[in-house]
């Protein structure tokens, strides 16, 4: 990580996002700015309706700012078009969601196999690629090709995260990763996060409201009312 911190992968400059319904528009972020390095391990943090779910759709390039611009590896994406941002995304950026999101009728391997497919690699290469992923977050090679409701919630989440590294995403997004998971399969599934920031330099931009589970991280920002209060 030292050769890399200063290789900036995600830079803020003064982005608000503003939300129109009818004739009312509601501020969810207000003038943030924010600089994130190659390889940090990143928590945000906040209320239900602070802005930081917002906040984390914009930096995975789900949703587009009102106004303001966003660096992603020194490129302007603020304005791209919905194609090229789910270019960048399918390239770049590795989503885990508190619902896991898996596939029910694919199998583990599959599921894991999906991006690939996606990303017109070959089904034999892709079959290697997800298998070396699932090794790492200790998924046993018995369990490959069950169904996602043949394995636990806390196996489940691990699948989640091989999907997302598996592509050699350079950034991971994971948006309350723990919330269906009890305390001890939360600080398992965190070892996990903290095993790939470790050894594969990946940065980790961790969205949750418990403190327990940000402390995984090495840097934090909380959001209020829109704003980054602390940092």
């Amino acid at each position: 990580m030292d050769g890399n911190i200063n290789k900036t992968v995600i830079r803020l400059e003064h982005i608000g996002m503003i939300y129109k319904t009818g004739t009312i528009n509601y501020e969810a972020l207000k003038d943030i700015n924010l600089t994130i390095y190659k390889g940090e391990f990143f928590s945000i943090m906040g209320a239900s309706g602070s802005g930081k779910s917002t906040l984390m759709n914009i930096l995975g390039c789900l949703d587009q700012p009102t106004s303001g611009k966003y660096f992603l590896e020194d490129e302007d994406v603020s304005t791209l078009s919905k194609d090229r941002l789910a270019d960048i995304r399918n390239k770049k950026i590795g989503f885990v969601f508190q619902g896991f999101n898996l596939i029910q009728r694919l199998s583990i391997i599959e599921n894991v196999e999906l991006p690939l497919f996606y990303a017109g690699v070959p089904h034999k290469e892709a079959n290697i690629e997800a298998k070396k992923a699932l090794r790492l977050v200790d998924i046993a090679e018995n369990k490959e090709n069950n169904f996602p409701n043949q394995i636990s919630g806390g196996e489940q989440q691990r699948v989640a995260i091989a999907r997302a590294i598996v592509h050699n995403a350079s950034i991971i997004m994971a948006d309350e990763p723990t919330g269906n998971l009890d305390s001890v399969r939360s600080n398992e599934l965190m070892s996990f996060f903290k095993k790939i920031n470790d050894e594969r330099n990946v940065t980790i931009i961790l969205v949750t409201h418990e403190p327990d589970v940000a402390a995984f991280a090495k840097k934090h920002i909380i959001v209020k009312d829109g704003h980054i209060v602390d940092n």
